[in-house]
């Protein structure tokens, strides 16, 4: 496995079986493939990671995805949306606090046209010389270029699933050829791309999640988030078990060891399962952290799995304590915006 995990590093691309054999090591296995992944997580991004501010600024979605808190169906969940002004406001503090990437979340919400959004990303670039990624789900290709023409720098939408049948299942009001096309849209318009999939859905199996981590080798993704299943009350699947949280930073290391040059976050999602392997994937290869910012009456509300939130606090504040949790685990603070890397 040693062997095998080396000629990987050196370029060899892995079969499936291979790749699910990786994907089978024990704990104490796995600490090569650990070991591994972080030797080059060094070699391309140092010690440093990149902390990334993320403002959810509507929880309203037109999708109805079986897993997620979000959906249309979901008739207990409070609905809001934040005003342009809001949106900017609190770009304008996250950035005087000093974050260098902004991600813009959303359900998939019509409300926001292409005009909306572009006006918002105009004041937020005028304001400083930032990075702004949008995670806006299914849109039509005129208004991805639009996007792209007034500044958005970078597009986060995650393939899920590489399982056709399962991804149309779990999508009833979309397809995997529809999400495949929107994302192969995106990096044809020059987006910095950042897809991924959850680790542990009903139905999953190893050579699913081998073929995931290959789809992003495909789509030649720059940013790729792999965070566990989380089951959701308000959802079809809220009473099926959550993923694993040892096996998502096993992912998240071979993604790694795979892709190399990708930004790798240690995803929210992970943390809220298990705070141990959360730590343990910034030393398996993940380089990067998301920061929610948007104000805490609405972060309680855009709830796409169940999670307890903490004291209220600044942003500002929250951003000290964020890079004391880092330097506290001995890892540097990126003061870069973390563009792509291009080998």
């Amino acid at each position: 496995m040693r062997e095998l995990l080396y000629r990987i590093a050196e370029g060899y691309v892995p079969t499936l079986s291979e790749i699910e054999n990786i994907l089978s090591l024990n704990e104490e296995d796995a600490e090569i493939l650990f070991k591994i992944a972080d030797d080059i997580k060094k070699l391309y991004f140092g010690n440093s990671i990149h902390i990334r501010g993320i403002i959810e600024f509507s929880n309203y979605c037109r999708a109805n995805c079986k897993y997620c808190g979000l959906r249309c169906s979901n008739d207990k969940l409070i609905r809001y949306r934040m005003s342009k002004e809001e949106i900017i406001n609190c770009a304008k503090e996250a950035i005087d606090a000093g974050y260098k990437t902004l991600v813009l979340q959303s359900g998939e919400d019509l409300y926001y046209t292409k005009e909306i959004l572009g006006d918002i990303i105009k004041s937020i670039k005028e304001y400083a010389d930032i990075s702004i990624t949008l995670s806006i789900g299914e849109r039509k290709f005129e208004d991805y270029k639009y996007l792209k023409e007034v500044g958005a720098d970078r597009f986060l939408m995650k393939h899920e699933t590489a399982d056709e049948l399962l991804y149309n299942n779990l999508h009833p009001h979309s397809t995997f050829n529809n999400r495949m096309s929107c994302l192969k849209n995106l990096k044809q318009l020059g987006y910095q791309l950042g897809s991924g999939f959850i680790i542990g859905l009903p139905g999953q199996t190893l050579r699913t999640i081998a073929k995931d981590i290959m789809l992003l080798k495909e789509l030649d993704v720059d940013m790729a988030g792999i965070g566990p299943f989380i089951p959701h009350k308000g959802t079809p699947l809220g009473s099926e078990k959550p993923g694993s949280a040892f096996l998502t930073v096993k992912v998240i290391a071979l993604s790694r060891i795979l892709l190399k040059r990708v930004h790798l976050p240690a995803t929210t999602a992970l943390g809220v399962l298990d705070k141990k392997y959360r730590d343990k994937a910034f030393f398996a290869g993940a380089n990067v952290i998301m920061q929610k910012i948007e104000p805490y009456n609405y972060r309680k509300l855009y709830e796409i799995y169940p999670k307890t939130l903490e004291d209220k606090k600044s942003i500002k504040q929250e951003r000290q304590e964020l890079e004391i949790y880092l330097k506290g685990l001995n890892l540097e603070i990126s003061n870069d915006k973390g563009d792509a890397l291009i080998l």
